[in-house]
């Protein structure tokens, strides 16, 4: 592409409308608004635009103005109905009564066909998008009252929405708030449920974060110190000790009411208004839940002082901080890119600080920021400009080009977060880009460590898309937003260490405002930003400086094809949230089909990768997963609306679709479905109360209910595995944890004798000569021994540790006669991965050396484990033959 010469068109992904256009320079009327100017444009060039009706389904956003140059967001509808991420951006130049095209950027989705008349109506939504959350969250410990776990989750709904994918899918989009059940961490999400089936389609966290681990609190700050203070137009000079022992100024007002001086900064707001309004309030003794996704908050105040000096308390607390920290942020914004405020439009800056003072977090929820109190290692998070700089980013994110805090696009807001959060702290201390900390983010954060080891993420860590980049599902960090975004941000300082900086946060925030869009990823990314170089006419050498570092990241048009794998593809894209069965020789998974028109169906096929694969399942508008076979007959739940899921089989060779089971138990769950011969087994979970094992007969006997022994209103039995006749299952109640084996012919239960007193167990796996399961005494619940007993509960042995340098931090597992496999998660390596024990657990390596998670896997004999894999960005079913061993 030439540089400022003829029009230059990207193409777009999964769309006929281009992706970026520039070169341009296409009169366009100047009466009426921007955005009827912008879709009069699209309207006039409907070849190259492929936009048939921009009036009808594009409706304006906003419009930024910023001297002679407007730049107009548009939103696609599809028949009225938001599109998720369907944003066009039609930049212009004004000159009196002239106005000039000169570019375009976005998606807009030219194969939209879906329906729009929903078959789940907006309250039944809302059940299942609560059901879902729950489902997803780590459930209560066995033996827990519910009503101990705090506020119930409760879901808004905020209408249909198209998500683009294939012809569309309609959905209803639901925010759920509330406490995660045994975490007591706050919830925000939003869900998006399939309008017809009522399958939830798509999950993600409304809540961006810095986090850190969270030990108990320990005092100890830095001494406040006192100074004079002069009030002054618009508000008060005070003061304040900042953690680090430096006093600043701080802007603050005279509360005549309260008789005392508050964190409410006015010194931008002019003569008696509350544009750019900064204000710090008082979060003390609130709970964490109470305050995300909430404002105004009731009751809530600023922090107050008798004098302008406010003293330790506030230092402490970290307030001081915070407020001084969010006028810097503020000042950076309006100085450096002539930004009114976060939102564009003056809006004020809210900062809540001194909540949990036994947390270390900071967090935007979408109205303002939340800092944790800090505990006995890490300082309150608004104590780190950058981690402040990063937060109120989102704000400005969320104002402009509104990336979905997902999977790529979620990583691209974190880079720039990011970005941003270290460019005003470099800035502000005048630290120097070329030392090799300067990447570092919340690297003062800490008690003890040094800036390094303190550090959450390094933007000089060298991670690129082809050997770094960690494809995971979307329970696990939003599809990877964190683990990910320094592949992205890493390009982006490296272009502020070799241009000027000021020049360097000029491209970005221009490609940020002017360019992106919701669903932009890494590509669309670099296209953006060198655009937005190419618009601020850099010279050649400045160019390829942007155009090499984002070389140097990887980050180049098809990337995704590069990422290399060790395992084998047995069923690609399977568009689906989905797990395995194996049996006989034949895997089953569940899969949609690329254009979206069908939910999920249960597809099987044979191990060895030979043969044709095999539809199961009707496509009947019901989502029908989580599919077990045993090399004879396929079993799996099918789901419709807010109905609970039943069971079904059929033959595998084919023949008719059978009902296994059903119930009228309300928004009821059923997982680890199995089978074996004519015995099929799973775990029904009620909405409130324990699980229990069920097992029947095909075609013989009602549905057996397998009960606790104990007490305890979460006593229940859960998570089956069959073999020769035996359920291997999960016994939980308040009085502890067993693992039994139940004798389905004779109805004998023998308990697995246990070694010490395990806090937990759980996943048995059966064979044909053993149990194994996992169990802990750790109080974290992180450090799991790898546990086995001979069939009749005798014999007991670790054949892995709980401890030392052997020890997993075990997740599930599964077993054949010949290896155990495992899956481990922590928050060091935050990604599921696959290890294989030998029986005796003499032996133990890795099954995959691939990047991304391993998830829903299952053992198909000897050695052999399949799993559905991410790595390159696709749900993919794989499969490894033999464990890869060690992975350097």
């Amino acid at each position: 592409m030439s540089r400022g010469g003829p029009e230059e068109v990207t193409p777009g992904q999964r769309t006929d409308a281009p992706g970026l256009v520039r070169g341009i320079r296409e009169p366009v009327s100047a009466k009426g608004s921007a955005a009827d100017a912008a879709r009069a444009h699209l309207a006039a060039r409907e070849g190259r635009y492929r936009i048939a009706r921009p009036d009808r389904d594009l409706m304006p956003v906003r419009t930024t103005t910023a001297g002679g140059s407007e730049t107009v967001r548009l939103r696609q509808q599809h028949r009225g109905v938001d599109v998720l991420g369907g944003e066009y951006v039609v930049r212009m130049e004004r000159k009196g009564d002239e106005r000039v095209v000169t570019g375009t950027s976005g998606k807009y989705f030219t194969g939209l066909k879906v329906a729009t008349e929903p078959e789940v109506d907006a309250q039944a939504a809302v059940e299942l998008a609560v059901r879902a959350v729950e489902e997803r969250l780590a459930p209560p410990r066995p033996g827990d009252d519910p009503d101990d776990a705090g506020n119930p989750l409760t879901g808004t709904a905020r209408g249909l929405v198209v998500l683009p994918r294939g012809a569309g899918v309609l959905t209803q989009h639901v925010t759920v708030r509330g406490v995660a059940p045994g975490t007591g961490l706050p919830v925000l999400s939003e869900v998006y449920i399939e309008a017809k089936s009522g399958y939830p389609v798509l999950q993600y966290s409304g809540i961006k974060s810095f986090t850190a681990p969270e030990p108990a609190p320990k005092a100890g700050n830095a001494p406040a110190r006192s100074l004079t203070s002069v009030t002054q137009e618009g508000g008060t000079k005070g003061s304040g000790v900042r953690l680090d022992g430096k006093t600043v100024e701080l802007q603050v007002d005279r509360d005549e009411a309260r008789k005392e001086y508050v964190t409410r900064d006015r010194s931008r707001t002019g003569a008696g208004g509350d544009r750019n309004l900064v204000s710090t309030w008082d979060a003390r003794g609130r709970m964490r839940t109470e305050v995300v996704g909430q404002w105004p908050v009731p009751g809530l105040k600023e922090f107050g002082s008798p004098t302008p000096a406010f003293g330790r308390e506030a230092t402490d607390l970290g307030v001081v901080d915070a407020h001084w920290a969010a006028g810097k942020v503020h000042d950076y914004y309006k100085k450096a890119h002539g930004r009114d405020s976060l939102d564009g439009r003056g809006g004020p800056v809210n900062s809540l600080a001194g909540l949990g003072l036994q947390s270390a977090y900071a967090e935007w929820d979408g109205t303002k920021v939340i800092y944790g109190g800090g505990n006995q290692d890490y300082r309150p998070y608004s104590s780190a400009l950058d981690v402040v700089g990063y937060t109120l980013t989102h704000g400005v994110i969320e104002n402009s080009a509104s990336l979905v805090p997902a999977a790529q696009s979620g990583s691209l807001g974190e880079a720039i977060a990011d970005y941003f959060g270290n460019a005003i702290q470099t800035d502000v201390y005048g630290l120097p880009m070329d030392s090799p900390d300067s990447g570092l983010m919340g690297e003062t954060l800490c008690r003890a460590k040094g800036p390094r080891a303190c550090a959450a993420r390094d933007m000089n860590d060298g991670r690129t898309t082809s050997k770094s980049f960690l494809g995971v599902a979307f329970s696990n960090d939003n599809g990877g937003v964190h683990l990910n975004s320094t592949i992205f941000s890493g390009a982006l300082w490296d272009i502020r260490e070799d241009l000027d900086t000021t020049l360097a946060d000029r491209i970005v925030y221009k490609a940020l405002t002017e360019y992106m869009t919701p669903l932009d990823g890494f590509t669309e990314g670099r296209n953006a930003v060198v655009a937005a170089a190419k618009d601020l006419k850099v010279s050649g050498k400045e160019l390829r400086a942007v155009e090499r570092a984002f070389d140097a990241h990887g980050i180049v048009p098809g990337w995704e094809l590069a990422l290399g794998v060790d395992s084998d593809v047995l069923f690609g894209r399977l568009n689906a949230d989905a797990s395995v069965g194996v049996g006989g020789g034949w895997w089953v998974t569940s899969k949609s089909n690329d254009d979206g028109s069908e939910p999920y169906s249960v597809w099987a096929g044979r191990v060895d990768g030979t043969g044709e694969k095999r539809l199961i399942s009707p496509n009947d508008g019901r989502y029908h997963s989580r599919p077990a076979t045993d090399g004879r007959t396929v079993v799996w739940t099918a789901s419709r609306g807010s109905r609970s899921p039943e069971v079904f089989s059929r033959p595998l060779a084919g023949g008719p679709v059978k009902k296994l089971f059903s119930t009228d138990a309300y928004r009821a769950g059923i997982t680890s479905l199995r089978v074996e011969g004519k015995i099929v087994t799973f775990a029904f979970h009620p909405l409130r109360g324990g699980s229990r094992v069920v097992y029947l007969r095909m075609g013989e006997t009602d549905p057996v209910f397998i009960e606790p022994s104990g007490s305890g209103r979460w006593a229940g039995t859960g998570a089956p595995s069959l073999r020769d006749g035996r359920i291997a299952f999960s016994h939980f109640r308040r009085e502890g944890y067993d693992i039994e084996v139940l004798d389905v012919a004779t109805g004998k239960r023998t308990v697995m004798r246990q070694l010490g007193k395990p806090l937990s167990v759980g996943s048995p796996a059966i064979t044909g000569k053993y149990v194994y399961w996992r169990a802990t005494e750790d109080p974290d619940y992180t450090l799991y021994a790898i546990r086995r007993a001979n069939l009749d509960g005798t014999g007991t042995v670790d054949i892995n540790p709980a401890a030392g340098k052997a020890a997993l931090p075990a997740s599930h597992l599964t077993a054949s006669d010949e290896a155990v496999t495992v899956a481990t998660w922590t928050r060091a390596d935050p990604v599921q991965r696959l290890w294989q024990l030998s029986p005796d657990g003499a032996h133990l390596g890795r099954v995959t050396c691939n990047r991304g998670e391993q998830l829903g896997f299952a053992s198909a004999g000897g050695r052999q484990v399949l799993w559905i894999d991410p790595t390159t960005g696709y749900n993919d079913l794989v499969t490894r033959t033999r464990p890869a061993g060690t992975c350097g």
